[in-house]
């Protein structure tokens, strides 16, 4: 689109295909003619969702609003595969190549993703709270932050606990399993992790129960398949949680004490529960300034369920403006009612007084 801030896709094809492969919190996409010979070679991208990208097959001429990128079908009437993303956070970029800094996927690369966790430790980046560095992608590639709020809920660690400290544990416990006894079967081991998986572990099943419900959890078009992912959450924007900002702003949705690194001059926050409307009630009254806000909020897009919970932890903060300084205003007594001849006298005598004259 004319607006989109990816580069031009030097590929155009009669008759193509589009394979993709997912890795972390990137896709690639391959397009490739169907006749190689007649068609051009084969050409990659690789996108970055942000917070707001997806894609979506829809009828080429009901484009929906932010289709940055168009993939059109030739069938009649043609269809188009669109990468839609409201707030322009998402990117694609041409090559097969993932980002360098991005380690193993934590749902496709598991054993990669576990040993390149735990062989680097020694890393400063582990000195930080365990909610923050699961949002590193170097370590940690496909965690986002609901994800990190359900796994560290799911094991009851505290989110500003020591990275190192909850890690090296883990270190610890697999060299004493192997110690005690070192023919275990490749069955036993997986059955035991299941019965007690770990934080890396559970950094790969809990990303992997949105995959395997993912139709019925994120399809756009559903409001009852949101509502189903809403109740999947156990902690992320559940009622009754609470909620810190960590070093780098972002919220982070927990239960119980924070732990020993939780930032200094924050309170906890928590999310009340949400009130059922009382069916009898009456119903408001609609003014007329509330009604054009209700029509410029149907053009606005939704904000994410993120945005909208950070907007929430600004609203609960207090109040700064004029509210100190500003003065009590009293209603002024109204004055009587002068007849429409003296006003008039008023009016000239006052011009007279600055050396003006009336009109005639």
């Amino acid at each position: 689109s004319a607006v989109g801030r990816g580069p031009e896709v030097p590929f155009r094809s009669e008759a193509y295909g589009i394979s993709a492969l997912a890795r972390g919190k990137e896709l690639r996409l391959t397009l490739s003619a169907l006749d190689p010979a007649a068609g051009p070679p084969a050409q990659d991208l690789v996108f970055r969702f942000g917070m707001s990208g997806s894609f979506r097959l829809c009828p080429a001429a009901e484009l929906p609003r932010h289709a940055h990128l168009r993939f059109l079908t030739r069938e009649s009437p043609p269809r188009a595969l669109c990468f839609v993303d409201p707030r322009r956070f998402g990117s694609w970029r041409l090559g097969d190549a993932w980002q360098p800094e991005r380690g193993p996927c934590v749902v496709s690369e598991y054993q990669a993703f576990r040993e390149n966790v735990l062989n680097n430790l020694e890393d400063r980046a582990f000195d930080k709270p365990i909610c923050e560095v699961l949002l590193n992608q170097k370590y940690f590639n496909g965690i986002g932050n609901y994800l990190r709020a359900e796994i560290l809920y799911r094991l009851k660690i505290p989110p500003f606990e020591k990275a190192r400290t909850v890690l090296e544990a883990l270190k610890d416990q697999e060299q004493e399993r192997r110690k005690k006894d070192p023919s275990l079967t490749l069955s036993k081991k997986v059955k035991l992790r299941q019965e007690n998986p770990d934080l890396l572990e559970m950094c790969h099943t809990v990303p992997m129960e949105v995959i395997m419900a993912e139709k019925q959890l994120f399809d756009p078009e559903h409001s009852d398949n949101y509502a189903a992912f809403k109740n999947w959450l156990q902690c992320y924007l559940v009622p009754g949680m609470s909620s810190l900002r960590d070093r780098s702003g972002r919220t982070i949705w927990f239960q119980g004490e924070p732990g020993p690194m939780a930032p200094k001059g924050q309170r906890p926050r928590k999310k009340s529960p949400q009130l059922k409307a009382d069916p009898e009630a009456p119903s408001p009254k609609v003014t007329r300034r509330a009604s054009k806000q209700r029509r410029r909020a149907a053009v606005t897009p939704p904000k994410s369920e993120e945005e909208e919970e950070e907007k929430e932890g600004e609203a609960d903060g207090p109040r700064k403006g004029r509210a100190r300084g500003r003065r009590k205003v009293t209603a002024r007594p109204a004055l009587p009612e002068v007849p429409p001849g003296v006003r008039r006298s008023r009016r000239t005598s006052a011009r007279r007084g600055r050396g003006e004259t009336g009109s005639p």
